[in-house]
């Protein structure tokens, strides 16, 4: 997935927006809450996952522990890591597992979001 492509996925989720941080990453939050990271060059792509998910893309090889924030199961893979639809999906899903963990008040002041199977 090209840096253009995933930021446009990306912001294309109701209320997401763009900082960058740490240097050049880009960091896509929700209401303040980072659902998926990446450098400005793309080499590596880091997302919030379910339990499950992390556990079946970190075993089969697919995707590692991201560096500092693996205990609160987020994954890092590379641009060609998965196909492009299936990281879309997972980063729409990272999206509503934060999304979801907003409090009503927050979630309320977003714009409506009717996807995102947590699978």
């Amino acid at each position: 997935m090209t840096p253009a492509r995933l930021r446009k996925h990306c912001l294309s989720l109701p209320g997401a927006e763009c900082m960058v941080q740490w240097g050049d990453d880009q960091i896509y939050k929700v209401a303040g809450k980072m659902f998926a990271a990446t450098d400005n060059a793309c080499r590596r792509i880091s997302f919030k996952c379910s339990d499950e998910a992390f556990h079946v893309l970190v075993e089969t090889g697919t995707g590692r522990p991201a560096p500092y924030l693996a205990r609160a199961k987020w994954v890092e893979v590379g641009p060609d890591d998965l196909p492009e639809e299936e990281l879309r999906q997972r980063i729409t899903q990272a999206y509503a597992i934060v999304r979801l963990k907003l409090t009503k008040k927050l979630q309320a002041a977003l714009p409506p979001f009717d996807g995102g199977s947590l699978a």
